[in-house]
């Protein structure tokens, strides 16, 4: 193994399963280029988004057989949307940074015409008749829907073999899971298959694969982009948003479908998405940056990899004029527990028909998961709700009333191996590492920022969270640490099926 106390740095050498981006990429290295770069292209007429999105579908054709991101692949409505934007391109129609983009969604959002399976023998054949709002927005962007990518089932569940298609496989090591719920988005964003992909995160379903796949990924702050349209598991806990291979990808991503929706109520105290693009300097001079390091550097499970690599964010921060504080948090595990009592009755209630109905229908993992929710009652559930408040209140007060973001662990430990999980439930620790849950509680808007490799090539990273509608602090803070520590210049070695 090698020595972790240099995995995180730049200098540290390539793991063994990855190849510069320009190798992996295939002529003219397209899957090294950036939305922001790639867009450029496409409007000075040097690039077309057919040929973008053909370099896509290649490539998840070459190698998509072992790693079971996609779930459905949309192979000629892409290229007939890549032909709509270039021609709109060039008649001087610009719709905005995902315009001519390949894209793909979670296979819990909606897409008018085609199948919503939720990975679930339950909804496997159902067809959605309209688009999701994120679908909407991204389509009058200009975007290039390629397919629906794979989810734990109800993004909930786990990587379960038991489900009408394979769990999605770890770029990096295929014999480790990616994490989940939105699996296939994090797989097939690291792969390079995709600029940027769309998920959801009820408990850290974005973070999580972002942290184990090595990009980013944004749980926006809670009723920022709209659920209209998307599969619900737990309603007050839902977000949904973009995961990218850069803060700048990323970024777009959020812009292209952040706002109002007046189908979702959640979505009432919206602002209209500004330019997030705008602020990516990579100046911190005067960002106020709080940290903690209560929750993991003391717990044995945090990987010491991590813990260091945090400690040289923060270091980096302030060398630039960032103003760096230690803070209090309340104790990660009310959090935890709040978290868990209030996804578990809701998710119990969203799918209680069919839990008594056809139980028998559901994955092992996600049947096991939905269930203890039915032994949550009222009372329970009113005062989890009033922690809820009181936690969320206390970040406001002794975090962000004076400081911009908070820095802190994202996962413990690298991605799990598929023979970490048990038959029975719940798995061990190494399988369910992430301290994701307090931002979803919260609604806070939190990040998973890669910071390179651990000792064994698997990526590690860090959690930037923020103050409500605090997203453009995030990107801020985010983009310097990217160019010290986030390896962006590597791709997992891919290969073909076995």
């Amino acid at each position: 193994m090698s020595d972790p106390t240099a995995a995180a740095t730049p200098a540290a050498a390539t793991p063994a399963a990855v190849t510069p981006v320009a190798a992996a990429a295939g002529p003219g290295a397209l899957a090294g280029l950036s939305v922001a770069e790639a867009g450029a292209l496409l409007r000075a007429g040097r690039l077309t988004a057919v040929e973008l999105a053909e370099h896509a579908l290649e490539l998840v054709e070459a190698h998509d057989a072992l790693l079971h991101s996609f779930v459905l692949v949309t192979r000629e409505q892409a290229l007939e949307r890549a032909r709509q934007a270039d021609r709109e391109l060039r008649e001087g129609i610009d719709r905005g940074p995902l315009h001519g983009i390949p894209y793909a969604l979670k296979d819990i959002f909606a897409a008018e015409g085609l199948p919503t399976t939720n990975q679930s023998r339950l909804t496997v054949d159902d067809v959605a008749t309209a688009d999701s709002a994120v679908e909407e927005r991204l389509r009058a962007g200009g975007g290039v829907l390629l397919g629906k990518l794979t989810t734990y089932e109800f993004a909930m569940g786990g990587p379960s073999p038991d489900l009408p298609f394979p769990p999605a496989r770890n770029p990096w090591n295929p014999e480790h899971i990616p994490s989940g719920s939105s699996s296939g988005a994090g797989v097939a964003v690291a792969a390079g298959f995709l600029r940027v992909a769309f998920g959801s995160d009820t408990a850290g379903s974005m973070r999580g694969p972002a942290f184990h796949c090595g990009t980013v990924g944004l749980k926006p702050t809670y009723g920022l982009v709209s659920g209209y349209g998307a599969t619900p598991l737990s309603p007050t806990m839902d977000h949904f948003g973009p995961l990218g291979w850069t803060v700048a990808d990323t970024a777009a991503a959020l812009q292209a479908v952040a706002g109002p929706d007046p189908r979702d109520p959640r979505t009432r105290d919206a602002p209209a998405a500004p330019d997030y693009l705008a602020g990516l300097t990579g100046d911190v001079r005067g960002l106020r940056v709080a940290y903690s390091t209560a929750w993991y550097a003391a717990d044995p499970a945090t990987l010491p990899e991590i813990t260091r690599g945090i400690e040289r964010a923060l270091t980096h921060l302030e060398g630039l004029g960032a103003v760096v504080e230690e803070c209090e948090l309340p104790p990660y595990e009310l959090f935890n527990a709040c978290g868990r009592i209030v996804m578990a009755a809701e998710g119990f209630a969203t799918h209680e028909k069919n839990l008594r109905e056809a139980p028998r229908e559901f994955g092992r993992f996600t049947y096991q998961k939905l269930l203890p929710g039915a032994g949550i009652g009222a009372e329970d559930l009113r005062h989890a709700l009033d922690v809820r408040r009181r936690l969320a209140g206390a970040l406001d007060r002794q975090v962000f009333a004076g400081h911009d973001v908070l820095v802190t662990a994202c996962g413990q430990t690298t991605a799990a191996r598929f023979d970490d999980f048990p038959r029975d439930w719940p798995p061990p620790r190494l399988a369910n590492d992430m301290q994701t849950i307090p931002f979803a509680l919260t609604g806070h808007p939190a990040m998973s920022l890669p910071l390179g490799f651990a000792g064994n090539g698997l990526p590690i990273g860090v959690q930037l969270v923020g103050p409500r509608f605090g997203e453009a602090g995030l990107f801020r803070a985010a983009i310097p640490l990217e160019a010290e520590f986030g390896r962006r210049e590597v791709r997992p070695a891919l290969t073909g099926p076995a």
